[in-house]
């Protein structure tokens, strides 16, 4: 009897799956949104910007003091630079994640890039010598905090499941490692230039050796290409309608390119020992093929197109 009872369970519960299957199945294919967070005010958002832009000019001071005058300033400037990105963090949120949805415009995209920048330089820079990056990256950062709370954007707000936020993600991490590695080249090209020229004293001597240089900006290369890899392919994966979204064309291909020289850049510099001009030519190839893939469908569609 208790065989029998228990089959008859069993035969039932397989009914109702196979009836509410079709439901089932709607519920696991049916894209989820993400929870949307409590929103700050324009006011909270402002005070936010404006407590960055202080804190990063004091951290760029501290680090001017620290170049010039060769003075240990890194904690100093280290604390001053992570209140600055946390504060940033806050600010980059209230401009991107609003009320109607998340804002991808240049201005909103271009902060929150720099505050993962920032993160991303203050982190290593206990391990690695990145720190006059920091000359560079604070006043860039305080510029994109001013145009993200000045500028409107006329970028459509958009909705994001889990799918696609991974591919935001892991894109803008993408971008920020390469911008870094970008700004490393740029170091190493003036390095480079000074070194040929004899003039091996004064600012140049602030600088790592020249062979430190080219190993960090590899290393950073390496991250960055993983990164944009799985930024890809998140995004053919999970993004609906890829091809019919406009600029995604422009983008996909640039960011192709960009794939591409950064892939025969580190190959090179695995099987013949590339380094010098060609790294650096490498380097900022990649990189300006990344902006103008990401910055040009974006300045098209907010500037041009609208």
């Amino acid at each position: 009897m208790e065989h029998i009872l228990i089959t008859t369970r069993n035969d039932f519960n397989r009914f109702y799956l196979y009836a509410k299957l079709p439901d089932v199945i709607a519920d696991r294919v049916r894209p989820t949104q993400m929870t949307i967070l409590p929103t700050f005010p324009v006011q909270v958002t402002l005070i936010f910007g404006l407590f960055a832009v202080l804190l990063y000019l004091i951290g760029f001071i501290f680090q001017c003091i620290s170049f010039i005058k060769d003075k240990n300033t890194r904690p100093v400037v280290f604390a001053f630079g992570s209140m600055a990105v946390v504060a940033h963090a806050f600010s980059a949120d209230g401009v991107i994640r609003t009320s109607t949805g998340f804002h991808f415009g240049i201005s909103e995209i271009s902060t929150l890039i720099a505050v993962c920048i920032s993160l991303l330089v203050l982190v290593s820079s206990v391990r690695k010598p990145l720190d006059n990056l920091l000359l560079g990256l604070f006043p860039l950062s305080i510029l994109t905090i001013i145009a993200s709370l000045t500028i409107a954007s006329d970028y459509p707000p958009t909705d994001l499941n889990p799918g696609s936020a991974s591919h935001v993600l892991l894109s803008i991490m993408a971008y920020s490692f390469i911008t870094i590695a970008a700004l490393q080249a740029g170091f190493l090209a003036y390095q480079n230039h000074q070194l040929k020229h004899g003039h091996a004293g004064g600012f140049i001597s602030k600088f790592p050796p020249l062979q430190d240089m080219e190993v960090l900006l590899f290393e950073l290369l390496w991250v960055g290409q993983i990164l944009l890899s799985l930024g890809i392919i998140t995004g053919l994966f999970f993004i609906d309608n890829i091809w019919g979204i406009d600029g995604m064309i422009h983008k996909t291909f640039f960011s192709v390119l960009s794939w591409i020289a950064f892939a025969i850049l580190l190959w090179g510099r695995y099987k013949l020992g590339w380094r010098g001009v060609t790294a650096i030519r490498g380097t900022l190839t990649g990189f300006t093929l990344l902006i103008v893939g990401f910055y040009g469908s974006k300045l098209a569609l907010e500037y041009i197109i609208s």
